[in-house]
């Protein structure tokens, strides 16, 4: 995918507390130290727990002048599936467009569920992972994995670095490496179609 496009925009579908904003600006740093130019941000509605947002990622071989919210994005993390209807959340993707969403479903059994039609879309339970792993629900570093495994725009080993460095000082050595346990299966366990 890196390859066909100079600039790779994402807009992560959410709600407040599940992690969204964090991976979003992990995911960032993860492209800086691989030499990319990569920016993030969140759009808050209202600021609470639960409610539905949206964050933004760029990656690019250049530098991004861009500085809108991504209304063309040719990568959607939808982290919050339930989302989807409420919220249009295809809006502005492009038909060959990559969906990656947080479900036990497979893609084909997605894109029944959810009425979709054209796109690539990629699977993989992000929740149970993280309830597994971490004894938590919050999908969003399983939601990183999956993303690295249907862009391939950064290296799996890097964001496990990446991850270890970040947040062994804020969570402690434990949750860190119950999360890259968690990156690792979602890794593993992604699930993919070509539309």
């Amino acid at each position: 995918m890196a390859e066909k496009e100079e600039l790779i925009q994402m807009r992560w579908h959410s709600r407040g507390g599940q992690g969204a904003k964090t991976a979003c600006d992990f995911f960032t740093q993860v492209a800086i130290s691989e030499g990319k130019y990569s920016q993030a941000f969140p759009e808050y509605g209202p600021e609470r727990s639960g409610a539905p947002m949206r964050s933004y990622t760029r990656v690019s071989s250049q530098p991004i002048k861009l500085h809108s919210a991504v209304y063309t994005p040719s990568v959607l993390i939808i982290v919050d599936p339930t989302l989807i209807g409420p919220v249009n959340v295809l809006d502005g993707l492009p038909e060959d467009g990559t969906i990656i969403i947080n479900t036990g479903l497979t893609p084909q059994e997605a894109r029944k569920k959810y009425s979709i039609e054209g796109y690539r879309i990629f699977t993989v339970d992000a929740t149970t992972i993280s309830l597994d792993e971490l004894g938590r629900p919050i999908p969003n570093m399983p939601m990183v994995a999956a993303l690295v495994k249907a862009t391939g725009l950064v290296q799996l080993d890097n964001v496990v670095d990446g991850l270890r460095k970040t947040f062994s000082g804020k969570f402690g050595k434990d949750v860190v490496e119950k999360n890259v346990n968690a990156i690792n299966r979602a890794y593993k366990e992604v699930k993919g179609e070509d539309a």
